[in-house]
Parts: structure tokens; sequence; C-alpha cells
């Protein structure tokens, strides 16, 4: 089992920065996927950030290229998510998950799961 806890969310203006944090506990994460996803109130799930945990190979959705940027410390059990240039459409409760490598890893379908990180940008 892994467990995931989020943290670093809050209320900040456009154009501000914010770093999530996802410590995670219970197992090693070699193997596995790590992901950040959303949602915004009225609209599913969707995929902003991956990394490989053994590797560092990252992949982001297209609105947030450029401006988020994922990463994991092994030696903290950590993952993050630095959020440069936030926009008012950017809001959203921020989840982490993981997944083992090989599987399908998706908003819906992966193997652990945060509680969530609330991030609202004002106008």
């Amino acid at each position: 089992q892994v467990q995931l806890l989020e943290s670093g969310g809050g209320l900040v203006q456009t154009g501000d920065s914010l770093r999530l944090s996802c410590a995670a506990s219970g197992r090693s994460l070699s193997g596995y996927f790590m992901g950040w996803f959303r949602q915004a109130p009225g609209k599913a799930r969707e995929f902003v950030a991956t990394i490989t945990w053994s590797g560092g190979t990252t992949g982001y959705a297209d609105s947030v290229k450029g401006r988020f940027t994922i990463s994991r410390d092994k030696a903290k059990n950590t993952v993050y998510l630095q959020m440069n240039s936030l926009k008012p459409e950017d809001t959203a409760v921020y989840y982490c998950a993981a997944a083992r490598v090989g599987t399908n890893f998706t908003p819906t379908t992966y193997d652990y799961g945060g509680q969530g990180t609330q991030v609202t940008v004002s106008s």
C-alpha cells in the first residue's frame, strides 16, 4: 500500500506561483508513474503532469506546458508540482496519484490516490 498526502494549495492571484507537494509513504515507488490531476467545479478530472519515479521522465498537458514543472525527490519520497504564471482557469482541486509502469494511468484509473488540495486563482 502507498499513502499519498498532498499539500501546498491555497488562494493566489493571477500570475502568482505555488508549489504543491505529494508525500508518499508505505512502500518504494520504484517502478511507478507519479502524476498530478485536477478537477474544477462541474468539470471532469483531467491530467496535468506525470513523472516516472525511477528515470524522471516527464509529461505535461498542453494547457500547463511551459508554466508547470513536475519533479521528485527520492530521498524525501515526495513529488512536487511547481506552478508558475497561474491563471484563473487553473483553479481546481489538485490530486496526486500513482500507478505501476505498464498499467493504465488516467485521471480515473490508478493504483493509489490522495485526497487533493485546493488551488484557487483569483483574477
